[in-house]
């Protein structure tokens, strides 16, 4: 696909009102909807929102609300007013959740060993 000027301003417009990936796929011509998703990320188009649905605030989960079953990884700076954890279900044996873990601990190369 060839992203004219105006296949991106029908994109824009489209996506801006909240018409699923695929119409704007139909529309613009037979646009696959991956075709569409993927240009919309590269425009820095923000994720559409579905009827009645609403885009909530992420839970903020300070020190005081942790748990020993939730992820203690830091997200932000300590001084700022927004600072807060992760807070989703840790593994068992690590402080942090699956997606944490991948960040923080990496396999020692044959090399290092």
């Amino acid at each position: 696909m060839v992203w004219t000027e105006k296949a991106v301003k029908t994109l824009r417009s489209l996506w801006s009102k909240g018409v699923p990936a695929r119409e704007i796929g139909e529309r613009l011509g037979g646009v696959s909807r991956n075709a569409v998703i993927g240009k919309a990320h590269r425009l820095g188009l923000s994720k559409q929102v579905g009827e009645g649905e609403v885009d909530s605030p992420p839970v903020v989960i300070r020190t005081e609300d942790l748990t020993d079953k939730m992820c203690r990884w830091p997200i932000g700076h300590p001084g700022d007013p927004d600072f807060r954890f992760c807070g989703e279900p840790r593994i068992p044996t690590r402080p942090y959740c699956g997606e944490h873990c991948v960040q923080a601990y990496r396999r020692r190369s044959e090399e290092a060993a």
